[in-house]
Parts: structure tokens; C-alpha cells; sequence
């Protein structure tokens, strides 16, 4: 699974996630079998090659027609910022879909 986070930073641990209009940097982590396989950064989200799962977005009025277009799941992290809270609710499926 591939997942796509609009970042305020490039650091795994300090960055946190933001609001897609203010993002400065964006994440793609890759999680198999429960574990985080790989961590990328990219300042622009059209550098981001290949398939994405799902985006990851702060709260249900981010503008996400976009990823739906592309038929990706949209799931929002209401409390979660840091990215291993974010992967954490993601595993145990804490995370709202907002295409529901």
C-alpha cells in the first residue's frame, strides 16, 4: 500500500501532516505486511511517479476531487500528525474514509 501525505517538512520525525493547499513538501510511504517499508520526500507532487492507494488529509473540507478522480482512497487523520501515528491508525484502521 502506498500512501500519500501533504507534509510541512522533509523529516520523518518532525515533520507533520498539513492542509493539501499549504503543503511545502509531500510523503509517500510505503507500508507492507503491518511494517513501513520506505519513506520518500518530494517538494512537488507531480515529480511522484506510479500508483498511490490512497491520500491522507487532515480533515473532511480538504480539496480532494482530485484524488478521488483518480479513484484513490481519501482517508482523514483528524488527531494524527506525525507519520508513525498516521501509519499506526492507518494498520488499525482508525482513520475516517471520506469517500463513504
Amino acid at each position: 500500500m502506498l500512501l500519500l501525505l501533504p507534509m510541512n517538512g522533509e523529516d520523518t520525525q518532525e515533520s507533520e501532516l498539513t492542509g493539501i493547499l499549504t503543503a511545502t513538501h509531500w510523503a509517500t510511504v510505503e507500508v507492507e505486511e503491518g511494517k513501513v517499508v520506505e519513506i520518500n520526500f518530494y517538494t512537488d507532487r507531480t515529480q511522484i511517479d506510479g500508483w498511490l492507494d490512497a491520500v491522507i488529509v487532515t480533515n473532511n473540507y480538504e480539496p480532494v476531487m482530485e484524488f478521488i478522480d483518480k479513484q484513490m482512497m481519501v482517508l482523514v487523520a483528524h488527531t494524527q500528525r506525525t507519520i508513525d501515528d498516521i501509519v499506526e491508525a492507518y494498520l488499525f484502521r482508525e482513520l475516517h474514509d471520506l469517500s463513504l
